[in-house]
């Protein structure tokens, strides 16, 4: 009879330690938290010092009596949740719960479930690390708090079933600022002059004119353009006035943290950070593997840290001397810790480099094979030696004009052998051995090329994990959760890859953010994570940093509570009458903005999209334009005539034309909301807040 018990998480991760330790041991799995705040109120005293209320989680019933039967016949109780602070808690949780004391507590952690890190883990027990609990505490109250008491405000403000968490209004304000910059982004014009060069060898180079009179060259119109195009014409002697060769490398990337491999799993595999998250916890619980049985393919996935431990970095440095050779092996210094990195755990890795996606794909599903090649290869190339670029500059000059060229040749792979990008590549310049300085250099032909700037790109889920991980918002635990409940709840659609703020989503951060700025604040809400950083490292006791919080927060919660009751959004009664019942219908805001409802739910269900008139008449065939709703709650302006007439636009249309052209003008919204013209080569603007009009 197993004289030891091992409690983990989960049944994979119980499945995958059992066979590390023989039968004198009997591992189970609490399947997550068995304690927690109650879902039904609050569960915190404010008033007493903030004292969490836990309770056992419905349904864990079973499981709780379970372990209390095993660990009363266990000689010895081992927890081994997961390294971190929600692992921690969990592990203190289940002691208060067997009724363990301090001293009978055997806490143990592994960052990577292999039988030698499980082994020797069991060798090093310890105490519960209260601080690490603490700290969990307190982003679990701090976020209760918030949640439990800005919540019934903005059902009250917008509509019932919304949320307002602390890491979640930071976020949805970077989405926010991103369209407003977006609306406010004034597009230019601009124009390059490409020369196609011809030596004495009738060898051709293309080389993009650069100065004029020693002056960076600006072209903004056409007329500029061809206005310059003959004046370089007429110039009667061009000469290569420098020919520049240099070397320059590209150092490997690191290992992944959490935040990296979501970014890239989403660039390179489509994946969400949900699905990421998912996939990896699967390789790091274990998969059954051919001939090995189940088996951990990976380190802890939740990390900021790129450390590699010593034991590893030499395994990788023999691996890649083996199979590529003693060029390819890299000299990487220790990682500094940057800003809010814990540095808790190593990078995500895998666990045996013998271990090889080839080997084990036969064991994997499709998905966790994609993932697990690309922690593979990343760590291998994260050891590797810089790819190194033989560099070239052409200069030509005649007249006042300079033109210039620039390239590159990739001379040694190093990383690039194993982990291939599309970032930072040169077209080599074609030709360019034939070309020495003082050529006498003819130009065979001139090229014109438009342009127009372009708006900052809208946040794909990778990119918005990364503004995250910058702006210190969240952790790397809370990245994905915090994204999906966005998507969920309705303030943020996905169009394609890039995510849209919804009219929903935008009503929530204005009023976020008109009384509760200190949870609308980017930089408190990093500072929050600093102060909760500090907890875990012992510097700080938790209920003081609540006691700070709860003092700014506390004035903008009363205000909010006088204040937001008088702007109520009540159902506006409409002239639309119910065809089921015959009442008027109301407008109603739901997760795609407005639509007509019967004021009679529930006994009549009856609703109607809501398709409110601009008053201005379609340009192609005299139909009224309707405010109109996408499929993913985006609000565009469209012909009642649809599908027979196919105008659309995202900008509002309005009855002012251009002064211009005599083009209809549109309503941009924006920071500063303006009037623009939208036919190609105008660029009219005029701000109607500030009544301020460019010529």
């Amino acid at each position: 009879m197993a004289k030891k018990l091992v409690i983990v998480e989960s049944p994979t991760k119980a499945k995958t330690i059992r066979k590390f330790l023989g039968s004198g041991y009997q591992v189970i799995a609490s399947e997550g938290h068995v304690r927690d705040l109650p879902k039904s109120q609050i569960g915190v005293d404010i008033a007493n010092d903030f004292e969490p209320h836990y309770i056992t989680i419905r349904g864990k019933g079973d499981v709780l009596n379970e372990l209390k039967t095993a660990a009363k016949k266990a000689d010895k109780v081992y927890l081994a949740t997961d390294p971190d602070r929600e692992g921690e808690a969990i592990s203190w949780h289940l002691a208060f719960a067997l009724g363990m004391k301090e001293k009978e507590v055997n806490r143990i952690t592994f960052n990577e479930i292999t039988k030698s890190a499980v082994r020797e883990a069991m060798k090093q027990s310890r105490l519960i690390d209260q601080d690490l609990v603490d700290a969990q505490q307190a982003r679990r109250v701090l976020d209760r708090i918030v949640g439990y008491q800005i919540s019934p405000l903005l059902w009250k403000k917008i509509k019932k079933g919304l949320s307002a968490g602390r890491v979640q209004a930071a976020c949805l304000h970077l989405l926010c600022d991103r369209e407003a910059e977006i609306a406010d982004f004034d597009q230019k014009e601009f124009w390059t002059i490409d020369a196609a060069c011809v030596n004495d060898a009738r060898k051709k180079i293309v080389m993009r004119l650069t100065a004029v009179n020693g002056r960076k060259v600006e072209i903004n119109s056409a007329k500029e353009a061809e206005k310059l195009k003959q004046e370089i014409l007429k110039v009667k002697e061009y000469r290569l006035t420098q020919k520049k060769s240099g070397k320059r490398s590209r150092k490997a990337p690191e290992a992944f943290t959490t935040s990296t491999l979501q970014q890239e799993a989403s660039r390179k595999l489509g994946f969400t950070p949900q699905k990421t998250m998912s996939v990896a916890q699967a390789l790091y619980e274990g998969v059954e593997l051919a001939g090995l049985g189940q088996t951990g393919l990976i380190t802890y996935l939740r990390t900021d840290s790129t450390r590699i431990a010593e034991e590893m970095q030499a395994t990788a440095a023999s691996f890649i001397k083996e199979t590529l050779g003693d060029a390819y092996v890299g000299t990487r210094t220790a990682p500094k810790n940057r800003g809010r990195i814990q540095d808790a755990h190593e990078a995500i890795r895998p666990t045996s480099l013998e271990l090889s996606p080839k080997a084990v794909e036969g064991s994997l599903s499709r998905d966790q094979n994609r993932l697990y090649k690309l922690i593979y290869e990343r760590f291998i190339a994260s050891r590797m030696a810089p790819a190194e670029y033989e560099t070239l500059h052409l200069t030509m000059e005649g007249g006042s004009f300079r033109f210039e060229a620039s390239g590159s040749t990739l001379s040694f792979p190093g990383f690039l052998k194993i982990y291939q990008d599309d970032e930072d590549q040169e077209e080599p310049l074609k030709d360019a051995k034939s070309f020495n300085e003082n050529d006498a250099l003819a130009i065979a032909d001139l090229e014109l090329g438009q342009h127009f700037t372009q708006p900052p790109a809208r946040y794909t889920e990778g990119l918005l994990v990364r503004a995250m991980e910058e702006n210190g918002v969240g952790r790397p635990s809370t990245y994905a959760p915090t994204i999906s409940t966005l998507v969920s709840r309705g303030y943020v659609t996905k169009e394609k890859k890039a995510l849209f703020v919804t009219e929903l989503g935008q009503i929530v951060h204005q009023t976020i953010a008109e009384y509760f700025a200190s949870i609308d604040d980017i930089g408190f809400t990093a500072e929050m994570e600093d102060q909760l950083d500090q907890v875990e490292e012992g510097k700080r006791y938790w209920k003081e940093v609540l006691r700070q919080f709860y003092g700014t927060f506390e004035p903008q919660l009363e205000k909010a509570e006088q204040e937001m009751e008088k702007i109520v959004i009540r159902d506006e009664e409409t002239d639309e009458i119910c065809d089921k019942c015959g009442r008027n219908m109301v407008l109603k805001i739901g997760k795609f903005g407005k639509f007509y409802a019967c004021p009679g739910f529930p006994e009549c269900r009856n609703t109607k999209p809501y398709l409110e008139k601009t008053g201005v008449t379609c340009e192609k065939c005299g139909g009224q334009i309707l405010i109109r709703r996408s499929k993913k709650g985006r609000t565009y302006y469209g012909c009642e005539n649809n599908p027979t007439c196919d105008f659309m636009s995202w900008d509002k249309p309005t009855m002012e034309t251009c002064p211009r052209c005599g083009k209809r003008l549109y309503e941009k919204q924006g920071r500063v909301r303006k009037l623009v013209c939208l036919t190609e080569g105008c660029g009219y603007k005029k701000e109607l807040d500030e009544e301020k009009t460019e010529k």
